[in-house]
């Protein structure tokens, strides 16, 4: 069957749209230390978007970012907004996974609610082990998926985007997505081998998070401070001692993880 010429040319236009914004990306950090207020107009003029820690990032004693969001937002930032998770060895039994996962649902909720982040900001959680998860991993993880959704916000992921060699190839991003149920999650994928991650890199639109190599992530982490050897050790443009520095800020030793985004605000936790 032929389309008439005018539907054709209708239908490829919105192709070639949809495929273009399927390729954007936009350029972002996150980092476990606030980098103060004074630097984010410098940081602003390399990123979208910044990372926001909820609670206490993973080996810290404190968080803080903690009541610095206007002051992010104000300098022009998008959010991804993250809640720290449980490790395996803190879950036990399945029954205590799923009571951790509800309570600390309720606490990023709360935390959420109490620096401002408007209903429907997604909410990373972040999964730091990687490869198939557990059944109290999943538990955990999908007790926090029902109540950060059941108080008003959407829920998000972060998790590693790479085969584990010593779990059968597994990915955890797609274990997750595979055994949600039909959950609504987004997903933000850390993969910094080089290829497909271009290295301690701000180049812009050359790495949307569809080359992470999980087809459906929304947000890639493809550069991490310090460079993980083991990963990344064939990757490119680190400073000498390991780290990620943005552009003007390697005398400052301010060191950053780099991520693209299909979104300037991937956690669209702004409020104007």
């Amino acid at each position: 069957m032929t389309l008439p010429r005018a539907i054709a040319t209708a239908a490829l236009a919105f192709l070639g749209v949809t495929m273009q914004a399927q390729n954007t990306s936009y350029l972002g950090f996150d980092r476990n230390d606030y980098p103060g207020d004074a630097n984010l107009a410098a940081l602003h003029q390399t990123f979208s978007y910044a990372g926001y820690w909820l609670n206490n990032p993973p080996g810290e004693k404190t968080n803080t970012w903690r009541g610095h969001r206007a002051a992010v937002e104000s300098a022009g930032f998008g959010f991804l907004v993250l809640f720290n998770g449980r490790l395996y060895a803190d879950l036990k039994t399945v029954a205590r996974a799923t009571r951790l996962g509800q309570s600390d649902a309720r606490a990023a909720a709360a935390a959420a609610k109490r620096e401002g982040f408007p209903a429907k900001t997604i909410i990373f959680l972040d999964q730091e082990q990687g490869g198939r998860m557990l059944p109290e991993q999943k538990a955990y993880i999908y007790a926090w998926v029902d109540g950060v959704t059941a108080a008003g916000f959407r829920a998000g992921i972060y998790c590693s985007g790479t085969p584990a060699p010593d779990d059968d190839n597994i990915v955890t991003a797609e274990d997750v997505r595979q055994n949600a149920g039909g959950r609504d999650i987004t997903y933000w994928v850390t993969n910094d081998a080089c290829p497909p991650a271009p290295g301690c890199s701000f180049s812009g639109n050359s790495q949307p998070p569809s080359q992470s190599g999980v087809s459906f992530a929304e947000v890639w982490q493809f550069a991490q401070s310090p460079q993980r050897k083991d990963m990344a050790g064939h990757c490119t443009n680190y400073s000498h001692d390991g780290n990620c520095y943005p552009p003007e800020m390697a005398t400052q030793k301010l060191h950053v993880d780099v991520n693209s985004a299909t979104s300037a605000d991937p956690s669209h936790g702004r409020t104007r």
